[in-house]
């Protein structure tokens, strides 16, 4: 089968990309682009790790096919800190709250995060724990890890600054 040539917007940025129809959007993120904070635990969607948004939506880059990003809009980790010299809100929490261990699962975990913070900005713990659940951490860090979430979600609130 034929490449097909897609466009994606990644962390702002326009790539275009000639990719095998059946390349995910993972592979393409890590070994084309270089953007190799998302990670591929187990590549069949169960553990979160591959985590990004696409369109504002928190997905399973392993199980989405590259071309069915054609024109949409990714961020990874990559792209969520405001600037080189500042974290974002959420990703400060993780660190001030030791919600960072192995740091396998961080990136999938800070942008599910983003995803239930634009979508719920004062969730409770167990809207936070419900809205982690494709997310998986073998250090067995949540509770740390739902903790740096609900103080994230205060200092956004307290701040008026975009989740």
């Amino acid at each position: 089968m034929a490449k097909r040539t897609i466009e994606l917007i990644v962390n702002g940025d326009r790539y275009e990309l000639a990719v095998d129809p059946w390349r995910t959007l993972a592979n393409v993120l890590r070994e084309d682009l270089r953007l190799t904070g998302t990670k591929v635990g187990c590549a069949q969607g169960d553990c979160g790790a591959c985590t990004v948004l696409l369109d504002g939506r928190s997905i399973s880059s392993c199980l989405t096919l590259a071309v069915e990003a054609h024109q949409r809009e990714v961020t990874t980790i990559e792209g969520l800190a405001p600037s080189p010299d500042e974290l974002h809100p959420i990703q400060e929490a993780f660190v001030q709250h030791g919600a960072v261990q192995c740091g396998y699962c961080t990136p999938g975990m800070v942008l599910a995060a983003k995803h239930l913070l634009d979508n719920n900005p004062a969730p409770s713990e167990a809207e936070i724990r419900a809205g982690l659940s494709g997310n998986l951490c073998r250090c067995t860090g949540y509770n740390k890890i739902v903790d740096a979430i609900g103080a994230a979600a205060k200092k956004i609130s307290d701040t008026g600054k975009e989740a």
